[in-house]
């Protein structure tokens, strides 16, 4: 009786572990991509602005997410309502929402507005078909680089002093919607499930610029850094030292809008002033796109997820 007892035992524990292993697993939620309303600081009017959802976040009602905010260049710019697809077309929110590379963070993606661009031949000439489109069952094709030209060059020297002719900033920029950026932050660690320890920021071309900027004004703010064919100027590098920001930088060798000469005074300033982490990464091959490349690579995010503000 014992031995029947005991069979019959182990039989159904045979059958509730094959149950078990036969069950469908359940899959994570999927990624999400939300417009978020907010009034400008500039304009007083309502705007929008994207915040990507990473792929589980709905699942895990415990965890605390990294937040990335990512500055989008020049040709992106627009009213953040119907043209607030433009920013889209390139860096983390491209490679995640439309490429389907799986980030771990949640991420803020913000429109710069016109300020009197609107004629510049990139802008007045782009058109909604190249605003990329998520695909169901699939990725687009990803676009070709800049064709590049011309033998690789070494960067002529420009020294520190030299740079005092040049301005720290660029005009009609993101210093203009500095407070804007900033409510934006405020209102994602309130509305979503954030670690605040883990707050990066990345921007390409004229974003670049703009996460010097931010990273000059509120260097308590992020844990890293990465801008990428925007250079810093030598005047924003002391409070970025002074709080030990980690940086890591992008240049294009071959880029004839964001000379890659200009990027050495500030960087070197920085470690002038004893900035313990500063990376740079010169693709020489590379023309001003090289934004394309950098934010397709895993490495990045991995070297930001590394870094959490003390």
């Amino acid at each position: 009786m014992k031995l029947s007892i005991s069979l019959l035992v182990s039989t159904l524990c045979v059958l509730l572990v094959a149950c078990q292993t036969n069950a469908p697993v359940k899959s994570a939620s999927v990624e999400q991509l939300v417009r978020r309303d907010y009034v400008s600081t500039v304009d007083k009017e309502t705007h929008q602005y994207f915040v990507y959802l990473p792929r589980g976040y709905a699942d895990q009602p415990n965890k605390k997410w990294p937040v990335m905010m990512f500055l989008h260049g020049n040709g992106e710019r627009g009213n953040g309502r119907d043209e607030l697809d433009y920013v889209i077309s390139h860096g983390p929110v491209y490679e995640a929402w439309i490429q389907k590379k799986d980030l771990p963070f949640i991420i803020i993606s913000p429109q710069l507005p016109m300020f009197g661009m609107e004629k510049v031949s990139y802008i007045a000439n782009r058109t909604r078909a190249q605003i990329p489109q998520r695909l169901a069952d699939s990725v687009p094709a990803r676009d070709p680089f800049f064709g590049t030209q011309g033998p690789l060059q070494a960067a002529p020297v420009v020294t520190q002093e030299d740079m005092k002719s040049v301005p720290p900033l660029l005009p009609v920029g993101w210093d203009y919607v500095e407070q804007d950026l900033l409510g934006m932050l405020d209102s994602v660690q309130q509305n979503y499930r954030t670690d605040a320890s883990r707050l990066y920021l990345t921007g390409l071309s004229y974003g670049g610029f703009g996460t010097w900027f931010m990273a000059s004004k509120h260097p308590d703010m992020f844990a890293a850094i990465i801008p990428v064919v925007g250079w810093g100027h030598p005047d924003l590098m002391a409070p970025i030292a002074s709080h030990q920001v980690p940086v890591w930088a992008f240049a294009g060798g071959r880029d004839t809008a964001v000379n890659k000469k200009f990027f050495y005074p500030g960087l070197a300033k920085l470690e002038e002033l004893g900035d313990k982490e500063v990376r740079f990464t010169v693709e020489e091959d590379m023309a001003h796109d090289t934004w394309k490349r950098v934010y397709a690579r895993d490495d990045i995010y991995q070297w930001l997820l590394a870094h959490t503000k003390k």
